[in-house]
């Protein structure tokens, strides 16, 4: 199982990134699809997720702004940003959680919003 992140990087706040995410060795059609973050010195946490079905659920920081979607013909979980903030510099990893409830990782893509 394998899933790759791309799409970090710098920009100016206001600024928009999209983020993607392919993954390999996996059904993809059967899990649910999110995007944590980490900044420095702080824990990981949800920022979206997106079920088998298409529902999306989104961190209260990020509604409004961030979209998740997926392409399941891909493989691939998108996050798009917009508006974005210092403060949300992270490192951004995507997960899949599968039907039996594995859990999966990418490496991780930075982004770095500077003000």
């Amino acid at each position: 199982v394998q899933l790759q992140a791309s799409g970090g990087g710098v920009v100016q706040a206001g600024g928009s990134l999209r983020l993607s995410c392919v993954a390999s060795g996996v059904i993809f059609t059967l899990g649910a699809l999110a995007w944590y973050r980490q900044a420095p010195g702080k824990q990981r946490e949800l920022v979206a997720r997106i079920t088998n079905s298409g529902n999306t659920n989104y961190a209260d920081s990020v509604k409004g702004r961030f979209t998740i979607s997926r392409d399941n013909a891909k493989n691939t979980v998108y996050l798009q940003l917009n508006s974005l903030q210092p403060e949300d510099t992270a490192i951004y990893y995507c997960n899949f959680l599968s039907i039996t409830s594995r859990d999966y990782w990418g490496q991780g893509t930075l982004v770095t919003v500077s003000s």
